[in-house]
């Protein structure tokens, strides 16, 4: 599927070399004994700005602004302005080289975004000029100015929907859907609970929880201002709201040293029981019921955490290891409770026959969204200040709103 058909990057630096680039492809030199002659018809999208990488690294130090000359629009193609694309972690990982699915190098970043209609190939019938739309499935290539993809990949969306929301209703989301639907059959007055729950997608999860009546448990790591973090995780719809630490026995391990092997392990126990009716007594305050379903984006002690409030025969849903840390489950998880733990991947989702489903879904979210029932911390940049929205978006000037390129 031609992803971009431009010249390719390389030539910038070669000039007397003229490329092609596709999807599928790497960047191919055009043959010189017979050159394309277009017709006078022929049309082209406007020359476009792009973020480009030509090898995998750093991404602060492997991406470039550059200038593409302008692309011949094929039949079913369509020239997309692109309005504004978000910094995912996942495109940085692609650019680093770590994703299990990435573009060839040398390549445009993004993998999301919202743009307007700007022109068309000469059989395209259901798009017109000025229509949104985003890339559903999302597909590589949206970091740049004008973009030019085959109508199959574009989704006409509402114009009513905040430009900031239409280029990131993908990617979390539609992930935080998809899990709440397929692992546990959920009703009213169900329960949930989830680690990492300040990221969008725990965001999400809370939001489109509450809007089917069911309650979630979020568990937070400690940080300076918990307790401001805690009061607009429940403003979204949050039932509870702990710190990992408030979770955790405090000085066990010190009262343990002093004590013999015998009386190690009575006062385990009985911390334990405490802790256990501590928990239960917050479950009993709020009227909520132990959770069916679990999810977990950090892994190493808050996994643990997760499966701990798990009812007996739960699933544990694991979608991201911001920790880099394993997950261990003790054998008691496994032989009585019974709990379950399951993967999701998002693209590998969409690979599958459910993939043209999604569209439908979107349109859901978006509706959800206008309705002012799915909101997420967003900052929009302008594209001329995108290596400093890069520097927030990977952590160097601390914790910082999802960063969404404004083109």
């Amino acid at each position: 599927m031609a992803s971009l058909r431009l010249v390719a990057l390389k030539a910038l630096h070669r000039p007397s070399s003229l490329w092609k680039c596709n999807l599928s492809h790497s960047f191919l030199p055009r043959t010189h004994a017979f050159p394309t002659v277009r017709p006078f018809s022929a049309v082209m999208s406007p020359p476009s700005t792009a973020v480009v990488y030509d090898q995998h690294g750093t991404p602060d130090t492997v991406t470039r602004i550059v200038e593409v000359p302008p692309v011949e629009l094929k039949a079913t193609d369509v020239c997309v302005k692109m309005l504004a694309a978000p910094i995912n972690p996942s495109d940085i990982n692609r650019i680093e080289g770590v994703y299990p699915v990435r573009p060839q190098v040398p390549a445009v970043g993004g993998y999301e975004g919202v743009g307007e209609v700007h022109s068309l190939g000469s059989s395209v019938k259901d798009l017109s000029p000025g229509d949104w739309v985003i890339p559903s499935p999302p597909s590589s290539g949206t970091w740049q100015t004008y973009i030019v993809k085959d109508q199959s990949i574009w989704h006409k969306i509402d114009k009513g929907t905040p430009i900031e929301y239409a280029a990131t209703i993908t990617v979390n989301p539609l992930t935080a859907l998809r899990m709440l639907e397929d692992f546990t059959s959920l009703k009213s007055g169900d329960c949930i609970v989830q680690n990492g729950a300040t990221s969008i997608v725990g965001q999400c999860i809370i939001q489109l929880a509450k809007y089917q009546g069911i309650h979630s448990i979020n568990i937070i790591r400690d940080r300076p201002g918990s307790d401001e973090v805690k009061d607009k995780l429940k403003k979204l719809g949050a039932d509870e709201v702990y710190t990992e630490s408030q979770l955790e026995v405090k000085n066990v391990k010190a009262l343990l040293v002093s004590l013999s092997t015998y009386h190690r392990f009575d006062v385990l126990i009985y911390l334990s029981v405490v802790l256990f009716i501590l928990t239960s007594l917050e479950f009993c305050k709020a009227n909520i019921p132990e959770p069916a379903l679990g999810f977990n984006c950090v892994g190493g002690n808050a996994a643990s955490l997760v499966l701990k409030f798990l009812r007996q025969g739960g699933t544990m849903v694991t979608y991201g290891g911001m920790s880099k840390k394993p997950i261990t489950v003790s054998t008691s998880s496994f032989i009585f409770k019974d709990l379950s733990l399951r993967g999701f991947w998002l693209q590998k989702w969409m690979s599958s026959d459910k993939a043209r489903e999604c569209r439908k879904m979107i349109d859901h979210l978006l509706s959800i969204v206008r309705e002012g029932k799915l909101t997420y911390e967003m900052e929009l940049v302008p594209f001329s200040d995108f290596h400093a929205a890069l520097d927030k978006a990977l952590g160097k000037l601390g914790s910082q709103p999802k960063q969404v390129i404004k083109f």
